[in-house]
C-alpha cells in the first residue's frame, strides 16, 4: 500500500533562537513536481511537492544559510532531483544520493562537480528495496571523489559498526544513530556510537528526534542523548531538520521553528552551536568558510 505523506506545517514559526551566519541544515528531502520527477514504482509513500524554492523560503524564516538535500526514499535509487537542485543552487546546497548499484566512476565525478558529496545506505531492517551497505560501491565513491557514506541505522548499529568502520570513507550516521531512546543512555547501541565517534572518522546528525522516540515535541527522551553527544564529541556533530517530515501520518507534525529552538536546550553553549551548525557542516560538505 502506498501512503501519501502529510504535508509539513505550512506556517513555520520564526525561532526564538538566532542562528549564526552560515548555519546549515544537513538533512532534508525535496519532492516534485511529479511530472518531472516521478516516484519509484516500488515506493511505500509519496509526498506533496517540497520544492527547492519552498525550502529556501523556509530557510529564510529559520535563519539558515545552507543545506544538504538527501535523496528521498520515495525516489528509490533515482537521484535526478537532488542533482538538479545542487546544480541550480551551488552556493547554497550540497547533496547526498541513494546510489544505484552500478554507479560508475565518470558519473560519480560528474555529480561531485555539481555538489553531491556522498552516498546513503539504509539499514536492511528498513526494507523497501533501498540501497543497503555496499562496501564495493563505497570504495568506488571514495576512490573517485573522496565521498562520505551516510548510514541510517534502525536499531542495528552494533552489528553494522565493524562494516562501517572498515570503509575508507568518512561515515555519517543519520538521526542520532537510529537507537531507541527508551532504552536509555547505557544501552549498548549508544555506547557503541560513542566509541565510533572516538575514531575521528564518524559523524552524527542531531536530526530526526521523532525517529528515535514515540513521544511528540519537544521529544524529551532525546535531550539526555543530545547532551551526552555534545559533551563527548562536539567536533563530530551536525544538525538537520528532516523537512518535510515524511512518514509522520500517525504522529503530531512538528513546526520547523520549534525544531530549531530545540537547539537551545540540546546545545546551550553558543560557541558549540556555531561549531555544529557552521564549522562542522562546512568541513564535512565542502562549503566555503564564513569570513
Amino acid at each position: 500500500m502506498v501512503e501519501r505523506a502529510r504535508a509539513p506545517d505550512p506556517h513555520p514559526k520564526t525561532p526564538r533562537l538566532r542562528l549564526p551566519p552560515g548555519a546549515c541544515d544537513t538533512h532534508f528531502h525535496l519532492f516534485g513536481p511529479v511530472s518531472r520527477y516521478p516516484f519509484d514504482p516500488a515506493t511505500t509513500y509519496t509526498s506533496a511537492d517540497a520544492l527547492p524554492e519552498t525550502l529556501l523560503d523556509l530557510q529564510r524564516v529559520l535563519g539558515l544559510s545552507r543545506g544538504v538535500v538527501v535523496s528521498g526514499g520515495a525516489y528509490g535509487r533515482t537521484y535526478a532531483l537532488a542533482a538538479d537542485a545542487v546544480e541550480r543552487y551551488p552556493e547554497r546546497l550540497r547533496g547526498i544520493i541513494l546510489p544505484p548499484e552500478n554507479l560508475a566512476v565518470p558519473e560519480i565525478r560528474r555529480l561531485d562537480r555539481l555538489g553531491i558529496r556522498g552516498v546513503r545506505f539504509i539499514s536492511e531492517r528498513q526494507g523497501r528495496g533501498l540501497p543497503t551497505l555496499d562496501p564495493a560501491l563505497a570504495q568506488r565513491a571514495f576512490d573517485a571523489a573522496g565521498w562520505q557514506v551516510q548510514f541510517y541505522p534502525r536499531g542495528d548499529l552494533e552489528e553494522q559498526a565493524p562494516r562501517l568502520l572498515a570503509l575508507p570513507n568518512a561515515v555519517v550516521l543519520d538521526h542520532f544513530g537510529g537507537f531507541r531512546a527508551e532504552l536509555g543512555l547505557n544501552q549498548p547501541a549508544f555506547r557503541r556510537l560513542l566509541e565510533m565517534l572516538d575514531t575521528g572518522r564518524v559523524w552524527v546528525k542531531l536530526s530526526g528526534p521523532m525517529r528515535c522516540t514515540q513521544e511528540d515535541y519537544p521529544y524529551a527522551p532525546i535531550t539526555p542523548f543530545a547532551h551526552a553527544l555534545v559533551r563527548h564529541a562536539p567536533e563530530r556533530l551536525v544538525w538537520g531538520s528532516d523537512w518535510p517530515h515524511v512518514n509522520m501520518n500517525d504522529r503530531a507534525m512538528p513546526n520547523d521553528g520549534d525544531l530549531v529552538d530545540l537547539l537551545a536546550a540540546w546545545v546551550p553553549d553558543e560557541a558549540v552551536r556555531k561549531r555544529i551548525l557552521v564549522d562542522n557542516a562546512a568541513a564535512l560538505f565542502g562549503f566555503k568558510e564564513e569570513s
